[in-house]
């Protein structure tokens, strides 16, 4: 199986047209399939798309009278997302609803390198990062704790760096919400406010894997 050439985002009320121009680009349809992947569109020149929903059905299937149509109603369904961004030297949570953020809060800390260096110095370095990143974790969680009281999420929505995510869903301040359903976890930039709002509309987004056609 060739790997995926690209991955798009795109909201339900784009889907048709996404797929009409990719058909287009490609010589039109050939098939399409349900698959555990996804849907599958495959073109007549062997490029292909596959199509995940941004959550599960969870007993609210999407309508139509094909794949795609079903797709495209399950995607047009809004949801509540707690959405946790975290990397090295920075933090962005908030609450959102149809891709739109309800409430937010991003803040930074800083978390150096590690170090090549040897000896006395390179552990002294090591605790050091450890305590930056334990004070990142903490900043992080409280802030999360503080945005997400009151509102009522269905999904956690995750991205960045996994073991620091992990680490903030894992503080105290976060129990009540950390079992919640995650949706596929994304790649993020330096957490702000811009990268959270992209990944509000993101997470609420078709994902769709694009293989180009063979060489």
């Amino acid at each position: 199986m060739r790997e995926p050439s690209r991955t798009a985002f795109v909201p339900a009320n784009r889907l048709s047209g996404w797929v009409a121009r990719f058909a287009d680009g490609h010589g039109g349809r050939d098939s399409l399939a349900d698959t555990d992947d996804g849907v599958r569109l495959g073109m007549r020149d062997g490029a292909e798309a596959v199509f995940a929903p941004p959550w599960p059905e969870d007993g609210r299937p999407g309508r139509g009278p094909g794949l795609l149509e079903r797709l495209e109603s399950l995607a047009s369904q809004e949801r509540t997302l707690g959405l946790v961004l975290v990397r090295r030297g920075g933090y962005a949570v908030g609450v959102a609803v149809g891709g739109e953020l309800l409430g937010h809060k991003c803040g930074s800390k800083y978390v150096q390198s590690k170090t090549a260096a040897g000896g006395q110095s390179q552990h002294r370095f090591a605790r050091r990062r450890a305590n930056q990143a334990d004070s990142l974790v903490a900043k992080a969680a409280a802030d999360a704790a503080r945005i997400f009281h009151g509102h009522t999420f269905e999904y956690l929505a995750t991205g960045g760096d996994k073991a620091l995510v992990e680490a903030v869903l894992a503080e105290p301040a976060l129990r009540p919400y950390a079992a919640r359903p995650r949706l596929a976890p994304l790649a993020v930039g330096g957490p702000n406010l811009a990268v959270l709002a992209r990944a509000a509309a993101d997470f609420c987004a078709v994902r769709i894997r694009v293989t180009d056609p063979p060489a």
